[in-house]
């Protein structure tokens, strides 16, 4: 009797101790400051559970009644970088854990603006900064297509059949714009029409654009602006990472990127990226892909050394191997090169080694080299195009600084090989092959110099002999002033020129039945630029925050060279502009952040691109094709914290553009209308934040071209076009506009709506 009447008071003094042991909490408090003091209204959670409080009028916050355990504290303020601490609570005492949350607009770090590590606030020159969060919104199987959601930044496709195409800045054509890895030339020249659809996306850290001439620094090609991808550091990345995505047209991408420890100094980082479509489709019903059809891998492995003094070692390689092809609907390999059955094949084999050396001296000296090789074999209908490239690329860097003065110089030396089977590698008198040897060798130097803790002035020269064009000098300047960290004034001011191979930057030279005419000896293109950008932050109660980046700018240009449609709608003419041509406008970009729940960016772009020449004695002033006047981007997130759910909502918008009609009998508008492309996303993170689900619509309004963009699809070898003695399209009833075959009207994606779904996982 006595142990039955023991047992349950055993069991209940069990129960007590237990539960007794389950309550026992602690307190946590702290302060939150950022840049000027205490941060009110900051979030600070526990993450993993559903604990969350803010911060009072002075930065204070507290925790009551936390159970015993190993916590992670998470603290976020508007416009400020999310930090974490890791806390183990085990005895019934107060603990303290503060936050100093550094700013994004302080501590985002930058090179682009002057060959150096800097905070973006201390660059003199302005830098727009995506880190790969911000494309994750909308998420796409290249740099090119991500780029749409940039403000002043457009992708344009250059033909309706193999949809190429390059990267317009504040309506600058794609040749202007400099692609850089790692701050190395390597995408460029022929390249430049295909490379930007193989950098994996597991391999980027950030991207950084800098709008405007940046030649000073890096040479030829970088005349309206610039884009730097920069690829992530190994010790940034975790052990293992996928993501994985399809859409409802049966297109199919995978990235994967894998680090590797192979001591304790040496690691390295995989990137793999895979895209496959294999679907032809044709909605529009002019027998022809709507998309082209793709094939495409690409890996990329970068080592890092570390070395004694935390000096510099790294190198990176990659490849990239694409089929792609568009045309009509029944074409298959068989017909390639023939012309009973039109398409636009293209095989490209492409190599890359970039690295980066400090020489292991008292002064800071940076070795920087990159080489390239490109071979392209490709037939456009019946005409074959088949090129080599080869680019070497080697930089000295001495960084020094010397009291307020902040010296870079350098010398560079740029060699490129270029041949193919075109007019453009051939002796005019006896036709035999010549391969062009261009060498660019150049010297460099900038002073950037702190004159107080509020100006920082810079200027720079460079002079660099091009083998086949002679000397080139391109001076630039710089002006920042910033009152205080809320406030950023800049301006800049400078030169760029251009060296232009057209049968690797037109592609509008290689497709339809327009014939090609050059009509002299083409010389460098010269640009004259001045900047002017405005950075404002602003921060009102319960954690609403809004920042404010405005631009306006004007660049002027001569000896442009510009495709000629007009004169001739059966040729396209390339010449040295007699006259000038002017890109001016401005630029306003917005992004703001609610409560931590709801983020956002906006952005406008007014642009004036116009040409004026002589002809026939009279001046004429006109706006080049394809240069829309308008444009915007948006991106809308809202989160729902507690079923860690985000939802988003991007999309651009793009005014009218002139378009490049054949002639007064031509029916398509020549111009086109307001068109946008919007998306809407939904992703799902787990509770460790290890994967992530996600899913949605692109171009929710189904947006498409004219289905008579590509002209005459019904007869593509222009077997039955008539012309006069002089060449000229002659109208007859089977032709009653006169026109030849042509895919270059073109302004917008022939892809409408689709459905997307993915996964991405990570192992730490």
């Amino acid at each position: 009797m006595f142990r039955m009447r023991k047992q349950p008071l055993l069991v209940f003094f069990f129960i007590l101790v237990a539960s007794f042991g389950s309550a026992q909490t602690a307190s946590v408090m702290g302060v939150i400051t950022g840049d000027d003091g205490s941060l009110p209204y900051a979030t600070v959670e526990l993450v993993g559970t559903s604990m969350s409080t803010v911060s009072n009028e002075s930065g204070q916050y507290q925790f009551s009644d936390v159970p015993y355990g190993r916590y992670t504290i998470r603290s976020s303020f508007t416009g400020y970088k999310v930090s974490t601490q890791s806390i183990l609570i085990s005895e019934t005492k107060p603990y303290t854990v503060n936050f100093e949350l550094p700013s994004m607009m302080l501590d985002e770090i930058v090179v682009s603006g002057s060959l150096k590590e800097m905070k973006k606030l201390d660059s003199p020159v302005p830098i727009e900064v995506y880190q790969p969060t911000y494309f994750k919104r909308n998420p796409t199987p290249n740099i090119y297509e991500a780029l749409q959601n940039v403000n002043g930044v457009r992708p344009q496709l250059n033909c309706n059949v193999c949809n190429t195409g390059d990267i317009h800045i504040n309506g600058l054509e794609g040749p202007y714009t400099m692609i850089l890895i790692d701050g190395m030339p390597i995408v460029g020249g022929l390249s430049s029409v295909y490379g930007l659809s193989g950098i994996p996306n597991s391999m980027i850290e950030r991207i950084e654009v800098v709008k405007g001439p940046a030649s000073t620094l890096y040479g030829s090609e970088a005349v309206g602006g610039l884009i730097n991808v920069i690829t992530k550091k190994t010790a940034n990345v975790p052990l293992l990472s996928i993501d994985a995505f399809a859409t409802s047209w049966q297109e199919y991408n995978v990235d994967v990127a894998l680090k590797t420890r192979w001591s304790k100094r040496i690691t390295s980082l995989t990137g793999i990226n895979y895209f496959n479509y294999k679907n032809p489709k044709d909605v529009n019903g002019d027998n022809f892909t709507d998309v082209t059809l793709q094939d495409r891998v690409s890996v990329f492995q970068k080592w890092n050394l570390s070395r004694k003094e935390n000096r510099v070692m790294s190198i990176a390689v990659r490849y990239l191997y694409e089929d792609r092809w568009g045309g009509e609907m029944h074409w298959t390999p068989e017909y390639r090169g023939g012309d009973s059955v039109y398409a636009e094949s293209i095989y490209t084999n492409r190599w890359e080694v970039v690295g980066v050396y400090q020489i292991p001296t008292k002064e800071k000296l940076l070795l920087s080299y990159s080489a390239n090789a490109h071979d392209q074999n490709s037939v456009y209908g019946n005409t074959k195009y088949n090129a080599k490239q080869n680019i070497g690329f080697a930089q000295l860097v001495w960084d020094k600084k010397i009291g307020r003065h902040d010296f870079i110089a350098g010398s560079a030396l740029r060699y490129t090989y270029y041949d193919d089977n075109t007019a453009a590698t051939s002796d005019p008198v006896s036709g035999a092959n010549l391969a062009r040897e261009t060498w660019l060798p150049g010297v460099f130097v900038q002073d950037e110099l702190g004159v107080n803790e509020f100006i920082k002035v810079l200027g720079g020269i460079r002079f660099d002999y091009n083998s086949n064009h002679g000397s080139i000098f391109t001076p630039r300047a710089a002006l920042k002033w910033s009152p205080n960290t809320k406030n950023v004034f800049r301006l800049n001011a400078g030169t760029g020129y251009r060296v232009v191979n057209l049968f690797t930057e037109e592609h509008a030279a290689l497709t339809g039945s327009r014939e090609v005419v050059i009509e002299e000896e083409l010389r460098p293109e010269t640009s004259y630029n001045i900047n002017l950008n405005y950075i404002r932050r602003f921060y009102w109660k319960e954690s609403f925050s809004f920042g404010l980046d405005a631009s306006s700018w004007y660049t002027y240009f001569t000896n442009q060279i510009l495709p000629d449609y007009d004169t001739d709608p059966d040729k396209i003419i390339y010449d040295n502009l007699d006259g000038y041509s002017v890109s001016r406008g401005a630029a306003i970009n917005g992004d703001f952040d609610i409560g931590n729940r709801v983020t956002g960016n906006i952005g406008a772009t007014y642009m004036d691109v116009f040409v004026v020449e002589e002809q026939n004695g009279a001046i004429r002033r006109y706006k080049p094709a394809l240069t829309e006047s308008w444009s915007g981007i948006w991106s809308l997130t809202y989160k729902f914290p507690k079923l860690r759910v985000n939802l988003d909502y991007t999309g651009n918008l793009y005014g009218p553009m002139r378009l490049p009609t054949l002639g007064h009998l031509d029916p398509r508008a020549n111009k086109s209308p307001w068109w946008s492309i919007q998306n809407i996303q939904i992703t799902h993170r787990t509770k460790e934040e290890r994967i992530e689900v996600y899913g949605g619509v692109k171009n929710l309004l189904n947006f498409t071209p004219a289905s008579n963009s590509i002209a005459r699809a019904n007869d593509p070898f222009d077997k039955h076009v008539l012309r006069d003695e002089f060449g000229a399209v002659i109208p007859t009833p089977n032709n009653p506009n006169a026109m030849s075959f042509d895919p270059s009207y073109v302004y917008a994606p022939n892809q409408g709506i689709r459905g997307f779904a993915g996964i991405r996982i990570k192992w730490l």
